[in-house]
This record gives structure tokens, C-alpha cells and sequence, in this order.
């Protein structure tokens, strides 16, 4: 596997990461906004997603939020 890259494709709001070099040879919808791009040996050579920032900004806060809250139910040592 080579070096993973993005691109961020402002315009139109996609971001594209690269796991490996090769032809597109199928992709899969893993979930609305969001394909997986294979090569011809079904292996995984990249992601698209598509509303790039506001995925990452919701995907982001969720976590953030889950984490705090979890953090605020450990009792103080």
C-alpha cells in the first residue's frame, strides 16, 4: 500500500482520499455521501465524501460530545 493523500475539492465540497494507486475498478455506498473505491481485487484503494465539510463538522462535534460526556460520568479520583 503507498502513501495515503487527500484532496480536498472546495468547489464542489468532495473530499478524496487515496490509499492506494490503481484503477477504479468498482465502489461501493457505504452510507449516503460516502463511496468506497475498489480495484479489481475488490481491495480497498480509496473514499470519497461527498458535503466533505459538513460531514466532518457533524462527525467531529459528535464525537467531541460523546467524549465529554463520557468524561463527565467518570467520578473524580
Amino acid at each position: 500500500m503507498s502513501k495515503t493523500r487527500m484532496r480536498y475539492f472546495q468547489h464542489e465540497d468532495i473530499l478524496h482520499i487515496t490509499v492506494a494507486r490503481g484503477p477504479e475498478a468498482a465502489s461501493v455506498e457505504l452510507e449516503p455521501n460516502i463511496t468506497a473505491e475498489l480495484n479489481d481485487k475488490g481491495e480497498l484503494i480509496g473514499l470519497e465524501i461527498l458535503n466533505a465539510s459538513k460531514y466532518l463538522r457533524d462527525s467531529l462535534l459528535e464525537s467531541a460530545q460523546a467524549k465529554m460526556l463520557h468524561l463527565s460520568t467518570v467520578p473524580a479520583r
